[in-house]
């Protein structure tokens, strides 16, 4: 085994659980978590979510971390140097997932990007934003304008990750990750004080049975909102807990990481819901403003931010810095462990695994930055790029997790990750179920969920 003697590390246990949250305080936190619990209601979702994050996530995360430290390799090599070659097609699937999502995900963070700028134009007394609809529609559709947002994207994220783990990784979050938080913070309280915002909180906090449809739904979309959320089976976590001191406590951050990416889904509620269910009130629009779905942050909180006066526009702002963040340390992570599987693999220097990255972001990312437009042509599968890209690896995921669950569970044994994490007793006989019974059946009612979801089964639209 690798002792990992010229590998990086990061400065300590709290550098480690702050790069871990910010990969797993993405885009999915700030608009997927509220639209679902207003969908599923309310506090009835939160408390599903809840429930599976301290079961079933921190189960995953203790396994991947601990996986990556006692391997010190990235996902791709990690289950060679275990001592189980035939195993590292888990690598291969994990390394895949990043390396697919990553390219899409550049394209959705250039998005953001054009929405910071519009909403500093509207600051300085520009306009653009009049009709949210018509400017979405026209940006996606433009035919070198998403392409040119997601060059830049990938660019700034790329120049992170070629500074290193301390001193580009481990710095940018320390500004950007406090930033997020204080701004969440600050906007949550802004919106809290607006008239009528304490029937959106009660919409949002209030358990209501009667509107949230079967409970198996609520169970599934909560599960899988917990599993996207934390950034499992993406190879990150694997390629972070190899940068990971021995002394840290591995249970410990899992649980630290999960509150973190927690606290700030529930509190992105008390940022969109009010604000929605007041538009909602004053527009007659209903629910129809709630259920946005996906077009909830492109579109419908542009309009809602509208509404709110000349204030609004400096919400908006607010908003999209604190999406923009969220989006830039997401990438980041995946970045990374896109570049450590090619420098651990090839055995190449950090800039010439940078640059490879970089180029097939650019390449792949191509397809969904003009697939609203130019290449509007191109569905595979009767989908626009980024949707296909989106589904498959939406069902390549839970597949990556239930066979680590399985090489976990009955290949190495769970004494594997016991051992690393420390556990003992209890917690060792809890993890052994956990990881041999109880997550891979969760898992595949995720995946169940997905491929319904995907294919269009039974009118499953989570």
């Amino acid at each position: 085994m690798a002792d990992g003697s010229q590998r990086a590390f990061w400065s300590g246990h709290f550098a480690f659980v702050l790069a871990a949250a910010a990969s797993a305080i993405g885009l999915g936190n700030l608009w997927r978590f509220p639209y679902l619990a207003a969908r599923y209601g309310g506090g009835v979702f939160i408390a599903t979510y809840l429930l599976f994050s301290l079961t079933l996530g921190v189960t995953l995360l203790v396994t991947e971390i601990a996986i990556g430290r006692r391997s010190r390799q990235s996902q791709l090599t990690a289950f060679r140097e275990l001592g189980y070659p035939r195993w590292n097609i888990v690598g291969v699937l994990a390394t895949v997932v990043p390396l697919f999502i990553l390219p899409y995900y550049n394209v959705i963070g250039g998005w953001v990007m054009r929405y910071f700028v519009a909403y500093v134009s509207l600051v300085a007394g520009g306009s653009g934003l009049e009709n949210p609809q018509a400017f979405f529609d026209s940006f996606i559709a433009a035919p070198l304008e998403p392409f040119v947002y997601m060059v830049v994207f990938t660019f700034v994220t790329c120049a992170v990750i070629v500074m290193g783990v301390r001193n580009g990784i481990e710095k940018s979050n320390m500004v950007m990750m406090p930033v997020l938080f204080l701004m969440a913070v600050g906007l949550a309280a802004y919106v809290a004080c607006l008239p009528g915002a304490g029937e959106g909180i009660r919409y949002y906090l209030v358990p209501d049975f009667s509107s949230c449809g079967s409970m198996g739904k609520v169970a599934l979309g909560a599960m899988g909102q917990m599993f996207y959320s934390l950034s499992l089976a993406m190879g990150i976590m694997i390629t972070y807990g190899s940068y990971m001191r021995r002394g840290d406590s591995l249970p410990r951050s899992a649980v630290r990481i999960v509150a973190a990416d927690t606290f700030v889904a529930v509190l992105s509620g008390f940022m969109i819901i009010p604000v929605v269910v007041i538009f909602a009130a004053q527009s007659g629009s209903g629910r129809a403003a709630i259920d946005a779905g996906p077009g909830l942050m492109f579109v419908t909180l542009p309009r809602v931010f509208a509404s709110l006066g000349a204030a609004g526009a400096w919400v908006g702002l607010a908003f999209f810095v604190l999406v923009l963040f969220a989006a830039f340390t997401s990438a980041i992570s995946m970045s990374e462990a896109c570049v450590a599987a090619v420098c651990d693999f090839f055995h190449i220097g950090r800039n010439a695994s940078v640059a490879a990255i970089c180029v097939w972001c650019v390449w792949i990312g191509s397809l969904s930055a003009f697939g609203y437009g130019r290449w509007s042509a191109f569905k595979p599968f009767g989908m626009p790029a980024l949707d296909f890209f989106d589904s498959s690896m939406n069902v390549l995921t839970p597949i990556v997790a239930t066979l680590i669950c399985v090489f976990v569970g009955w290949a190495a044994k769970p004494r594997l990750v016991t051992d690393e994490a420390g556990m003992g007793g209890r917690a060792a006989r809890l993890y052994s179920f956990m990881i041999r019974y109880f997550a891979p059946l969760l898992l595949a009612a995720i995946l169940l969920s997905e491929v319904c979801r995907s294919l269009g089964i039974g009118g499953w639209s989570i």
